[in-house]
């Protein structure tokens, strides 16, 4: 992997990460862009201890452009883009609209190839296997950003996501705190370990897992299933056998097999409704230990978090969607219309076909 870093003409950020060590990344952004000017802050809700970002500058983000205009393919001529180049294999930059910025974080986007009617499932294992490279390379990178506590790789598919954008991307969002999902893994995460005198909850679950109908696919370094009390109607697990906090953590061998088993699982997730359907629309989150100091869970490190990745879909039958209504919204109790074993079920009829 070569990695050329760049800046765009409002001065923010752009990486090029490149399967050939030749290639040359010189194209200078022509655009007459002003510098980027974000209203991001984060304020802190005392009733639920959680915080919110605010930031009303999204409100004129780019929405559904025409493919011809799409700003995330690469310039060619003087259609000109955020990606200067006329080609490109992996691409990261700052996002021109953030959640976060400055002193409140970070987001960038991430290309995952030039093509705009690709996605991520139709990718070579070569250039998934450079997404991992990217992902995990500005995971080290923002890890040393002094306010950054958690960085967080995930991908948005489909415009029933909300996705405004259709060229094959994901993001990278770089919290200045722990963030509530991750706080309460940890926190049943001490709660078990002092329970048990020392037992990994995470290694608990995968175990269990493992002698389970449940389980989608296995590889020799990675396993997929179903969990026992999956939110979603479609939700798969993905996690590394040997546990490690982050992605910086995956040895090399787990590294090679990953765009194997993940390109697999989300080809069956676009096979789970049958032939005719439109690609399956999900949401897939990296989830990682935070970098700041974890003392608010005693007796927690980062070593007992385990890295893994939650894919699942919105979706919950042919042409219908599960939405997220009183009891999930009110209450963040959710109910799901399909049982985890009949999803691990499907997920292994459409190995394949």
């Amino acid at each position: 992997m070569k990695k050329t870093s760049t800046r765009l003409a409002d001065g923010r950020e752009l990486i090029y990460y490149d399967l050939r060590d030749d290639a040359v990344r010189d194209a200078v952004d022509r655009r007459p862009l002003e510098p980027t000017v974000t209203t991001s802050e984060i304020r802190g809700d005392v009733l639920l201890g959680d915080a919110v970002a605010i930031a009303s500058h999204r409100q004129g983000r780019t929405y559904h452009p025409p493919a011809d205009e799409c700003p995330l393919c690469p310039t060619r001529g003087e259609r000109l883009s955020e990606i200067p180049e006329s080609s490109y294999d992996v691409v990261v930059f700052e996002n021109r609209f953030p959640s976060l910025a400055g002193d409140s974080g970070r987001c960038e986007v991430v290309c995952f190839t030039s093509d705009h009617d690709a996605s991520f499932a139709s990718l070579s294992e070569e250039q998934a296997r450079l997404v991992l490279d990217a992902w995990t390379d500005r995971t080290a990178e923002l890890s040393h950003v002094p306010s950054v506590e958690q960085v967080f790789c995930f991908e948005n598919r489909g415009a029933e996501i909300g996705v405004t954008l259709q060229h094959p991307h994901g993001q990278i969002y770089a919290y200045p705190f722990t963030t509530p999902r991750t706080a309460l893994m940890l926190r049943q995460v001490a709660a078990h370990k002092e329970a048990t005198g020392g037992e990994n909850l995470f290694d608990a679950v995968l175990e269990r897992e493992l002698g389970e109908e449940r389980v989608v696919l296995e590889g020799e370094h990675w396993v997929a299933f179903v969990p026992y009390a999956a939110h979603w109607p479609y939700e798969v697990h993905l996690y590394p056998r040997r546990r490690v906090p982050d992605l910086l953590g995956l040895d090399e061998a787990a590294r090679t097999e990953f765009p194997k088993v993940y390109l697999e699982l989300l080809r069956r997730f676009d096979r789970i409704f049958g032939e005719g359907e439109p690609p399956t629309p999900y949401i897939a989150a990296w989830h990682q230990a935070p970098f700041g100091q974890l003392e608010q869970f005693d007796g927690v490190s980062r070593d007992d978090f385990a890295l893994h990745l939650e894919l699942f879909t919105i979706r919950r039958t042919s042409g219908k969607l599960k939405f997220l209504a009183g009891s999930e919204s009110g209450m963040n109790v959710f109910i799901n219309d399909v049982p985890p074993e009949r999803a691990a079920e499907r997920l292994r009829e459409v190995a394949g076909s």
